[in-house]
């Protein structure tokens, strides 16, 4: 797969609820703009709704929302916040220090993501605050309070979010108030945002370094009038990995180098493991390393926590181990991320080591020729073998991650549509600026010479070899070694399903063993041609096969390459030469091994084939309506090799 092209960015989640909630507590309209359309905007607008805000939907991600100056109309209400911690905790803030009762709840996993060092907070201010379920964890109970501190100590390293929550409450006291924070601050950017925000609503928090923040009395927040919400720089991570991973270059606009989010960031650390980085004031572009290889980085990643989830995917493509610390937050995620990113990156092959705040990703260098050698052994990269089938625990960050594992080859993402938390389009914006990586698929009769030709074009534009009768020989083999009977379809199909087969120019593996001369002698071929057609041994080989199409592209020779198992192949030739000439080149290429051959067996032998081949049941012999027909008879083996790359050069130019 590579990946090419622009994507315009849905707005920041972060900076949408900070907006909306503020929006709902100044005085005056503000016009929402560019607002991010997702589940968990919707909930921040739900609950608004329900303490008595006026919201009008304009159209086009637009708002009108009238506020209510810090004196919320209802002052009675259930909020149901599914698991939207952009809203919770800031919404518990606002709620404890305006004196009313409220109920704020959950999914399951929003009552375990902990809010005592909020709550603990504002009880230091006088906030009636009771939990429902478990101590330090929502759902919560809220009472009327009785404001008497001035004075509050946060933690700092659980949640950025605690600090925010409390920021954006604090005017609503109407005197002035000192927060020290405890420990060292996470996520420091997310403040940064927080900071920005309340600043356009007319409120200064005054700061001393990271440590002490005050927000003088007399101050509200007042609309700005009309406010627009920057792209989400978060899920701009996503887009410019991919750009770095597939080629590029690739555009997100909506986000640049005036952005007030701290994940912006993430594209100068991309651009240490070697991506190509330009960057305006509204639009950042990534491409490949010049190189094309990625190198593994050592990374504080205190600054992007959730980027960092995805540079843990592009160190997939990395060449080295890519340790990023500092991340501990990401156990209190939507998932505990480091845990799932663990888990999930091991089904595609990568070694990881985690702990409390940090992950190690050792790759597989997609970006290398397709091969490692280790110890004598040669070796497949692993999402080029597997076909994983990744979870997502419900938390959209997994699911946007692990569609760049996709560049390693073919893999299933379990619940898709938990990206509507955050950016309920990304597949379709994904599947927008990226291109399944192409295919030659190269058909024809026994002894045509599609396997030479398939070999010597792929060798010509570096892409992945798949001889997939070599796939059937090489069942027939294992299943001699294995006293496996060539008509017992249900054992045959359990074999092809676990055979290990690696191939690398005319070598090919068979469970770890070069495979010898004997697969190309005509028993085997024979075996070949027996257990090819049994329905079940090819639904068993079809994944095997799909797993092949790797970066930067396949030739694949075989009976039904561009039928069944690459449709959509960029290009299919049917490659025929008369019986006697394929017979002859037959005889030549087995004396050349110092092979015994006689002309008249090999001539029968391939017209029998022929026959059998045409007329059995299971994908039959024949050219199909969109292959171009190659007939070699007259040509040698450089004239055939220009005539694919001539037609594919001449397709891929195609619209």
């Amino acid at each position: 797969m590579s990946a090419r092209g622009t994507v315009r960015l849905p707005g920041s989640k972060s900076i949408s609820n900070r907006v909306l909630l503020l929006a709902a507590l100044a005085s005056g309209v503000t016009i929402v703009r560019d607002l991010l359309h997702s589940d968990d905007t919707e909930r921040m607008l739900e609950s608004l709704q329900t303490l008595g805000i006026v919201v009008e939907p304009l159209g086009d991600n637009a708002y009108k929302i009238t506020g209510c100056g810090g004196n919320w109309p209802n002052r009675n209400a259930s909020l149901f916040l599914g698991n939207a911690g952009t809203a919770f905790r800031p919404l518990t803030a606002a709620l404890a220090l305006s004196g009313g009762n409220y109920a704020l709840s959950g999914v399951a996993r929003m009552h375990e993501r902990p809010i005592g060092d909020l709550v603990d907070a504002l009880r230091q201010l006088g906030a009636d605050i009771r939990y429902t379920g478990n101590e330090g964890y929502p759902p919560l109970q809220i009472s009327p309070a009785m404001l008497t501190g001035n004075m509050v100590q946060v933690r700092g390293d659980v949640s950025s979010q605690f600090l925010t929550g409390l920021l954006m409450a604090l005017p609503l006291t109407g005197k002035t108030v000192k927060v020290e924070v405890i420990g060292e601050l996470i996520s420091k950017p997310y403040i940064e945002i927080t900071l920005a925000i309340m600043k356009r609503f007319g409120v200064v928090v005054e700061r001393q370094g990271w440590q002490s923040f005050g927000v003088s009395g007399g101050q509200r927040y007042i609309s700005p009038g009309t406010i627009y919400v920057e792209g989400d720089a978060s899920s701009a991570s996503y887009f410019l990995a991919a750009g770095a991973i597939g080629g590029g270059p690739v555009r997100v606009v909506g986000v640049g180098k005036n952005s007030i989010q701290g994940d912006v960031k993430f594209a100068a650390e991309l651009e240490k493991m070697g991506a190509v980085i330009t960057m305006g004031d509204n639009w950042i572009e990534a491409a490949a390393p010049s190189g094309g290889k990625l190198k593994a980085i050592e990374l504080d990643c205190n600054h992007i926590p959730d980027a960092a989830m995805t540079l843990a995917i592009a160190a997939l493509y990395a060449e080295g181990t890519t340790a990023l610390h500092n991340i501990a937050s990401c156990r209190v995620k939507e998932t505990d991320r480091i845990y799932a990113m663990a888990t999930e990156l091991r089904k595609v092959g990568a070694t990881v080591e985690e702990g409390e705040d940090f992950i190690k990703v050792t790759g597989f260098g997609i970006q290398d020729s397709g091969f490692r050698e280790k110890s004598g052994i040669l070796l497949h990269p692993a999402s080029c073998i597997l076909h994983p089938v990744i979870d997502t625990y419900d938390d959209h960050r997994m699911a946007m991650c692990f569609s760049l594992a996709a560049f390693g080859g073919a893999l299933r993402i379990n619940d898709p549509g938990c990206v509507a938390k955050t950016f309920p389009d990304y597949f379709a914006a994904f599947a927008g600026v990226t291109q399944a990586v192409p295919v030659i698929a190269i058909d024809g009769p026994s002894a045509s010479g599609k396997g030479t030709v398939a070999q010597r074009v792929a060798a010509q534009l570096g892409f992945h070899y798949l001889d997939s009768g070599a796939l059937y020989r090489l069942l027939a083999t294992a299943a001699l070694r294995d006293s496996i009977a060539l008509d017992d379809e249900t054992a045959l199909a359990a074999l092809a399903a676990r055979m290990d087969i690696v191939f690398k120019g005319e070598l090919i593996w068979l469970d770890g063993v070069l495979a010898g001369d004997d697969l190309r002698g005509e028993t085997c071929a024979a075996g070949a041609s027996k257990v090819a057609a049994l329905p079940m041994v090819r639904a068993a080989l079809l994944n095997k096969q799909h797993a092949f199409r790797c970066a930067p592209g396949l030739v694949t020779d075989g009976r039904d390459m561009g039928s069944v198992v690459f449709p959509d192949a960029a290009l299919k030739i049917f490659l025929t030469a008369s019986a006697e000439v394929r017979a002859d080149r037959r005889y030549k290429q087995l004396k050349e091994k110092g092979m015994d051959a006689n002309m008249l067996d090999l001539l029968q032998e391939i017209r029998t084939r022929d026959t059998r081949d045409t007329e059995r049941s299971a994908a039959p012999l024949q050219q199909y309506p969109d292959a171009k027909l190659l007939d070699t008879t007259a040509l040698d083996i450089n004239q055939a090799v220009a005539f694919v790359l001539d037609s594919f050069r001449e397709s891929s130019k195609a619209p």
